[in-house]
């Protein structure tokens, strides 16, 4: 489990786009000195200050599309900064997403901050932690691997976030 990657370039003759570049390092964030992906998974929520994010199926697609891409880029950057690079942090934003939707799914309610904030901290707990099989993905070092391992966060994440709020619920209607 390494909590702070060094951004290194292991082939500075790997040419990666302009395209390639945001993407995957979704907007610069993972450019960021320490904890990229927290960075990202952070930047990854303001989306959500728009209503259009906040429909389930839209969210479903811009999973699934930025999933896709988000193999494809990382398989660049790999060939540019090695094994699981630091610099790629799409497939944080990706796992955030994937923890709100599934929150959304199971919970039908409005996102609030709360809410949000919730679902953050449990994802980040995942995606560092890396349970079984998300473990296994972060292992391939393919593009594949990197983006499979925080969607297994993801589902984790949305579960959990669930329980937690459900139960902070309970807990507020039999003790006020």
């Amino acid at each position: 489990m390494r909590f702070i990657k060094e951004k290194k370039i292991i082939d500075a003759t790997v040419k990666i786009n302009f395209f390639e570049n945001i993407f995957s390092s979704f907007f610069f964030t993972g450019y960021f000195p320490k904890a990229s992906g927290t960075v990202a998974s952070a930047a990854s929520l303001l989306i959500f200050y728009f209503k259009f994010f906040q429909d389930p199926f839209i969210l479903f697609i811009l999973i699934a599309v930025c999933f896709i891409a988000g193999i494809y880029t990382s398989k660049v950057m790999i060939k540019r900064f090695g094994d699981d690079p630091s610099v790629v942090v799409i497939d944080e934003a990706v796992g955030m997403w994937l923890t709100v939707l599934i929150y959304m799914i199971l919970h039908s309610i409005p996102m609030d901050l709360f809410q949000l904030t919730i679902c953050f901290f449990a994802f980040r707990f995942f995606d560092i932690t890396k349970i079984q099989p998300a473990k296994y993905f972060d292992k391939l070092n393919s593009g594949f691997g990197i983006m499979m391992d925080d969607v297994i966060a993801g589902v984790y994440a949305g579960l959990l976030a669930y329980v937690i709020i459900i139960s902070y619920i309970v807990i507020l209607t039999f003790y006020p």
